[in-house]
């Protein structure tokens, strides 16, 4: 199966500003908001990072898509990119990305200049930022976890795109999150390699939330269709 996402074109369509509410994955997205209220109830989920076990399998559309859906809902979300090795995040959502979550961590600015506004109310993002040499390092830091703290006393809720697990940044940022939700490609990821992964992730004390199914096949006047069509 063609990975069609890749392309401009089809990465405009997932998003769900662009979708019909009453649609199927829209539908999709008020379930997985609703899910993760049930997911929990002895701990709160305030930081939830979202990983995947290969490039290309969805984890930052699904991130954003979820967090859109949260807004409409009235929750105050912020959106962090700490993929800092293949950021994503300026791209999806149109913002520029001159100063982020890296500069943050090396005091060029404040966590609150940093942060940018959404295209709808209730939803911010802290874009990655400059690159830098030694991301492991910088996400591992104290000032990693202060960060995390500070966002959360900023909104209800806070999304974390990481790198692939193959990465160690996810684990790390696993480890420092509430929980973790596991991005995985219908009929293309590899079930030694997502075994593999959920195994990095234990190992690194994340609590793994759920695993969210991308590209799933649905029928529609008798044809199908891929979209981004998550099963949580």
């Amino acid at each position: 199966m063609k990975r069609q996402h890749r392309s401009k074109k089809y990465k405009e369509q997932a998003l769900l500003y662009n979708l019909e509410p009453k649609s199927p994955l829209v539908e999709s997205y008020r379930n997985m908001r609703a899910n993760l209220n049930f997911l929990s109830p002895d701990r709160e989920l305030k930081k939830i990072s979202f990983t995947s076990s290969e490039i290309g399998d969805g984890k930052t559309i699904t991130l954003c898509n979820l967090a859109i859906i949260m807004a409409r809902n009235e929750q105050q979300v912020l959106i962090i990119d700490a993929d800092l090795r293949r950021p994503k995040i300026h791209k999806y959502l149109n913002i520029t990305n001159h100063q982020g979550l890296t500069d943050v961590l090396t005091d060029r600015v404040t966590l609150e200049e940093a942060i940018r506004e959404g295209a709808q109310e209730c939803l911010k993002i802290l874009p990655s930022g400059t690159l830098p040499p030694n991301p492991a390092e910088l996400l591992a830091s104290r000032r990693m976890s202060e960060l995390l703290d500070e966002a959360g006393e900023k909104a209800e809720i806070v999304l974390i795109d990481a790198p692939i697990v193959t990465i160690s940044d996810a684990a790390i940022l696993g480890n420092k999150a509430d929980g973790v939700i596991f991005v995985v490609q219908s009929h293309d990821s590899k079930e030694e390699q997502v075994l593999e992964a959920q195994e990095r992730l234990e190992r690194a004390n994340a609590n793994i939330l759920g695993t969210v199914l991308n590209l799933h096949p649905i029928s529609k006047d008798g044809k199908y269709y891929n979209y981004y069509y998550p099963e949580y």
